[in-house]
């Protein structure tokens, strides 16, 4: 097994799944995919452009919101 494998999808702050999947269904929402809540991550009819699409949007506005909180505006 490769060096860190064991790590791969473990979260780093326990508890952070409910939060991380209401982020994707409301980037989902933004983009007009048709997917709701609860669908327990089937999107099988979506293309993978668009599922992209959303993982892509969900890493820029984690970044801009640590980048928020280094500069000390995300909790003021």
């Amino acid at each position: 097994m490769a060096r860190g494998s064991s790590n791969i999808g473990k979260k780093v702050v326990p508890g952070s799944h409910k939060a991380l999947d209401n982020l994707k269904y409301e980037i989902a929402n933004e983009l007009g995919l048709p997917v709701q809540q609860g669908s327990e991550d089937y999107w099988g009819n979506l293309t993978s452009r668009d599922c992209g699409a959303v993982g892509g949007k969900m890493v820029r506005r984690m970044i801009e919101m640590a980048e928020n909180q280094l500069m000390g505006k995300f909790n003021q």
